[in-house]
Order: structure tokens, then C-alpha cells, then sequence
């Protein structure tokens, strides 16, 4: 269900009232008596729209958007096309996996202390058996409409805001790692912590969070909960995603995620509802992995918990 733009308001104000009661931000920021900016609500129509651009790209370049192919690189240029269009400095990094030319795309939205980052990030890649909707069309798009969001209301954080979508993930975190590896010691340091968002709207979903920072995975927890919404610790991908190289470079992560390959539980059925005994996502890594292979209501869920993070961490 939708919830109305006036109970999601209240609820994140009384999410960062507590927080500011109990601590701080990230990267030892102190307490701060300013009430939080309220996130934007993210239309979930918005982030429905770029995965329908992305099924269309996949259809018409071989049925995938995978690392080296033309679905890929198309897949790109559409998102820095609507970054550039809205003010965003963009920027395509380079490299070379398999034999095949790959690529990194990275926006900064202008201003923010640029010695302390915080971004968000996604990888775009599909495999190359299909077009990789929910993997990871659904965290691609729902970090592009956070984006567009923080464009569209003219957000001046405090913190400098950059956005990333990773090329060749599903080989082995490719891009990422290259990222990570060719920024210098001194601007590793300047990262106040990176957010992952690698599947985020499976069919048959959990609501897993990533348990790596306990500042951010207390901000995720903390949005949830005042939506009512149950969490679980996410093991599944822990390592396999493109948080990892940050993480091994002493960055804190964090990230959502809702499932992919593992069985949902009774007891998760009791707590989410959906179907025991079935993958979270039975079309991982398939062909099925299509427009039709999203759940409405956890992506919209996530798609505003991105925007909820990326404004309480920047602030």
C-alpha cells in the first residue's frame, strides 16, 4: 500500500527526534539540535518508469544489459542523460574486463563538504541470460529517482552527495573495485560512508538490512520501524555486492536488500506475508527477470528508505 506523503512526513519526524536524542551522524559527526530536513517520498511510478526504459533497452540489444554488451552501455547513457539534465556533474570511468570494455557512471550534485562524501550507489549490470530487473534494474532506478528527487528539491546538505552505478558486478564486483582502488588514500578517508542498494524489489520480498555500520543500519532499522515494518539482518549477499571494496577500504556501508536465491520462511511469511517454500526471488539470474518480477510495495518502500538515508546522512 502507498502510504499518504502526510504519515510518511510524520514518521520520519518522529525517527529523526528520537535519533538526535540518542546520537549523531556518521564519521563522528556530533549531536545535533536542528531538527532533519523531512526526504521527499519517491513516486514509485517515477522508479517503475526507468525499469520499464531498462526492459526496453534489454529487449532491443540481445534481451540483457550485461558488462561489455550494448544493452549495457545504453542502459548508461540513459541514466546520465537524466542526471545531466538535472544538474548533476557527471563522469564515466573506464576499465577492462574479460576482453571487454566496462564502465563506472558517477554524479556529484554540486556543493556539500567535499571532506565528507556520502554516497549511494548501485550496480547497473545485468547477467547476460536476461535484463536484470530487479537484478539490479530496481536498485539502479531507485537510486536515479533519489537523485532526481534531491534535484528537484533544490537539496543543499550539509555533506557532499555523490551517486554511482557500477559496471560489471556479476563478474566479480568489477567495477567498484576499480573505483575503490584508484582513488587515493586521502579521498578514500573523505567517504563518510557508502549505501548499497542490490536488489530491492523481488517478487516474493524480505526486508533485509545490511549490518555492517551501526550508524547506518541503525537509520535503516530506524525508518522501518516507523512504518511498522518488521527487519531482518541480511546474510545472503553479505560480501557479493559492491560494498564490499569500500568496506575492505575502511569505508562504512550500509544497504537493503529483499532476497534473492533462499527460501522464505513460515515465520518470514508471518512477518511479510508472500508465499513459504518459494525463492524471495524465483527469476534471479533468469530470463524472467523482467518488468513483471517486481513487487510494488517493496520497491516503493525501499525506493523512499533510499531518500530517507541519503537525507538524514547528509544533513
Amino acid at each position: 500500500m502507498k502510504l499518504s506523503v502526510s504519515w510518511r512526513t510524520s514518521a520520519a519526524v518522529a525517527v529523526a527526534a528520537a535519533t538526535l536524542l540518542t546520537s549523531g551522524s556518521i564519521a563522528g559527526a556530533a549531536p545535533r539540535a536542528e531538527a532533519l530536513a523531512a526526504a521527499p517520498d519517491i513516486p514509485v511510478a517515477g522508479v517503475k518508469a526507468h525499469l520499464t526504459q531498462f526492459q526496453s533497452i534489454a529487449t532491443a540489444n540481445g534481451g540483457n544489459r550485461a558488462h561489455g554488451r550494448p544493452g549495457y552501455k545504453a542502459s548508461l547513457d540513459y541514466v546520465k542523460a537524466k542526471l545531466d539534465a538535472a544538474g548533476y556533474t557527471t563522469a564515466i570511468q573506464q576499465f577492462t574486463s574479460s576482453g571487454r570494455t566496462g564502465y563506472n557512471l558517477i554524479a556529484d550534485w554540486p556543493g556539500g563538504d567535499a571532506n565528507q562524501v556520502v554516497m549511494a550507489g548501485s550496480h547497473l549490470d545485468s547477467v547476460t541470460s536476461g535484463p536484470g530487473i530487479n537484478d539490479n534494474g530496481s536498485g539502479s532506478a531507485a537510486v536515479l529517482e533519489t537523485a532526481l528527487a534531491v534535484s528537484r528539491a533544490g537539496y543543499h546538505p550539509t555533506k557532499h552527495l555523490r551517486f554511482a552505478w557500477w559496471g560489471a558486478e556479476e563478474l566479480g564486483l568489477v567495477g567498484s573495485r576499480y573505483y575503490v582502488n584508484n582513488l587515493s588514500s586521502a579521498n578514500r578517508a573523505k567517504i563518510s560512508g557508502y549505501l548499497n542498494f542490490d536488489m530491492i524489489g523481488s517478487p516474493n520480498p524480505g526486508y533485509f538490512v545490511y549490518d555492517d555500520d551501526p550508524a547506518i543500519e541503525k537509520t535503516f532499522k530506524d525508518y522501518y520501524a516507523g512504518l511498522g515494518v518488521a527487519t531482518e539482518i541480511e546474510t545472503e549477499g553479505d560480501g557479493r555486492s559492491d560494498h564490499a571494496p569500500f568496506k575492505s577500504a575502511g569505508v562504512p556501508v550500509g544497504g537493503l536488500f529483499t532476497g534473492a536465491s533462499r527460501t522464505k520462511t513460515a515465520a518470514q511469511v508471518t512477518k511479510w506475508g508472500g508465499t513459504a517454500g518459494q525463492s524471495f526471488d524465483r527469476c534471479y539470474h533468469s530470463s524472467c527477470d523482467t518488468t513483471s518480477n517486481i513487487n510494488d510495495t517493496a520497491l516503493d518502500r525501499n525506493s523512499d528508505a533510499v531518500a530517507y538515508a541519503v537525507w538524514e546522512l547528509s544533513e
